[in-house]
């Protein structure tokens, strides 16, 4: 069987106005379903995680550092 997908968490836990995590852009309900989700639903939520990240660095390009 395949390992279970890690959680994105980066212990920088803080919510935004839409209980959107600033760390890992995951939302509440995300995260709490995160445990028991499968692999497939894990890469949906990460999916969707990654959009936000993208979305929020276009919208506040100077809150996020060039790396």
């Amino acid at each position: 069987t395949e390992a279970p997908l890690a959680s994105p968490c980066v212990r920088n836990c803080c919510l935004d106005d839409q209980d959107i995590c600033l760390g890992c852009q995951r939302s509440v309900e995300e995260i709490i379903a995160w445990g028991p989700a499968s692999n497939a639903e894990r890469r949906a939520i990460l999916e969707r995680a990654a959009a936000r990240a993208q979305a929020r660095r276009q919208r506040y390009p100077s809150s996020f550092r060039d790396t």
